[in-house]
């Protein structure tokens, strides 16, 4: 994610604008200025840190300079959304670990410049994004391929027991390693340290915790990172972005207490070069966890391949709803409305806003044309008996937007349950033929053995002029009924004729309305 992060600066900084990295924890922002400045050193590119490891007289020479436009990337924690901080040309906004920032980050996010490019990373997108993703609002870009020769972590669900972890630990510092011990109360965090000197003499302990002043802190992680200690104590601060490859085993206290994408992120700390790694979730009994808490050390068990911080945000979604798209609840209107529905809407009002018109919302939902061609189009009980599987198909082929989507599954159907029988190639047929009658802006279609009737909806693309010419070229084929209504006569006994008759009648129509669109 850093390396997308990376060349997606130095584009912006090439066309000559600033880029803004927001990140959730000191740590990590030093640790990405480090990473930043090193990959940029060979460029004239202008680096800089805003975080509470920065001296008060360094935030305001930094904030001068970004505002005279002399700084290109600015890597900073909250203190980058404060309103003293002003850019001069700000063209990206990297937003790193996007899971730990709330609503109201993201609202002043968008004040502070609206044209903005804004790229946000995480390995476990929050509920709200992942549905804007889903329905088409934002871009989404999913990164399945891991790095050369990492291996998924082994994770382990066990009762607090003094062996398990002496053996955990001795495993990872015989093989020259260091291990993560997170135990997050920093009242006891003195004790546990002391616990696990005595467990392994051996070992060489340091504690970090976010209520250490910044240069102790500092100094705790370098020295951890240049392997001067082999064993840290530490609180939930360590949950993002750290990159320590040479930690390879994390124990986690009171698992339970921990969230499902706070459980992924911080197994995520371990596993980050070519040796297997280990997470060790430490419980109480059972008895003493609560049923969420049981289904999310579940799911974290059997969820140990690379990349399943998508799945785990997919389940996530389904728990605890979407929330509003735009506004502060984690609860919106869809428990309201059910969530089909309220998808179909923001469909439409997502595809009216890409062909640049305002959506209409008097509009009532349309399941698209009505079409009545009066011959049996239906899955038979004797091809599919399973009533479920039945729904489940009309619902995929009612779905379907494209031809090729329905061709597909005529594939699929054929694959599954043998060749299609006739009311199934009609359904097909007229599922086909209602997606042309959309594109033509047609909301009604009659057919019977004698003839039928159209009609036409507000916004057809179709010009009145072609439905005139029609009218004239065969007057006694086709009559215009009302204002917005066309009655065709043309006998059709079997159903194949009469979605030939149709369909040639709608490809004329389509032919005449491309001819005029062109023309024009």
């Amino acid at each position: 994610k850093t390396e997308v992060a990376m060349r997606a600066a130095f584009v912006a900084v090439e066309n000559q604008t600033q880029v803004a990295v927001l990140v959730p924890t000191t740590l990590l922002a030093q640790q990405h200025y480090e990473s930043f400045t090193d990959r940029f050193a060979d460029w004239p590119v202008n680096i800089e840190v805003l975080s509470r490891f920065r001296s008060a007289k360094d935030k305001t020479q930094v904030l001068k300079r970004l505002k005279e436009g002399k700084v290109d990337i600015l890597i900073g924690t909250h203190q980058l959304l404060q309103e003293t901080v002003s850019f001069s040309d700000l063209g990206l906004i990297i937003v790193d670990e996007e899971h730990r920032f709330g609503v109201r980050h993201k609202e002043r996010l968008k004040q502070m410049r609206a044209e903005c490019d804004i790229l946000t990373l995480t390995a476990t997108p929050i509920p709200r994004t992942l549905n804007m993703a889903f329905s088409g609002m934002r871009d989404i870009s999913i990164i399945a391929t891991p790095p050369q020769k990492r291996l998924s972590v082994k994770t382990f669900v066990q009762q607090h027991n003094d062996t398990t972890i002496k053996e955990a630990l001795l495993r990872e510092l015989l093989r020259g390693g260091q291990v993560y011990y997170l135990h997050n109360d920093i009242d006891t965090m003195d004790r546990t340290a002391a616990d696990i000197r005595k467990l392994v003499p051996d070992a060489r302990v340091g504690i970090a915790h976010g209520q250490m002043r910044e240069r102790e802190l500092e100094a705790v992680m370098s020295d951890f990172y240049h392997r001067r200690f082999n064993v840290l104590v530490c609180s939930t601060i360590i949950e993002t972005g750290i990159d320590v490859p040479s930690a390879n085993t994390i124990i986690i206290d009171r698992a339970d207490k921990l969230g499902l994408a706070q459980l992924h992120q911080l197994r995520g700390r371990v596993g980050r070069s070519h040796h297997q790694a280990y997470a060790y979730l430490i419980t109480p009994s059972p008895k003493a966890m609560s049923k969420d808490a049981l289904k999310r050390l579940e799911a974290i068990e059997q969820a140990t391949d690379l990349g399943a911080g998508f799945m785990l945000a997919s389940q996530d979604l389904e728990i605890r709803g979407a929330g509003e798209l735009l506004g502060e609840e984690q609860h919106g209107n869809i428990h309201t409305i059910g969530f089909s529905l309220y998808m179909e809407m923001l469909e439409q009002a997502v595809e009216a806003l890409k062909r640049g018109e305002q959506p209409d919302v008097e509009k009532p939902l349309s399941g698209g044309p009505e079409l009545n061609l009066r011959i049996p189009a239906l899955i038979p009980e004797d091809y599919l008996p399973d009533v479920f599987g039945r729904l489940t198909l009309y619902k995929r082929i009612a779905g379907c937007k494209t031809r090729n989507g329905l061709k597909e599954l005529q594939v699929e159907m054929i694959d599954r349950f043998g060749l299609l029988p006739a009311p199934v190639k009609n359904l097909f047929a007229v599922t086909e033929l209602r997606q042309q009658a959309e594109r033509l802006g047609i909301t009604r279609l009659d057919a019977h053995a004698g003839g039928g009737k159209l009609e036409f909806g507000e916004r057809t693309p179709v010009d009145p002029l072609t439905i005139v010419k029609l009218v004239q070229s065969g007057p006694n084929r086709y009559k215009l009924e009302g204002a917005n209504a066309l009655r065709f006569v043309e006998g059709s006994e079997t159903p194949e004729e009469r979605i030939e008759v149709v369909e040639a009648l709608l490809k004329r129509l389509a032919a005449q309305s491309i001819k005029q669109d062109t023309g024009s």
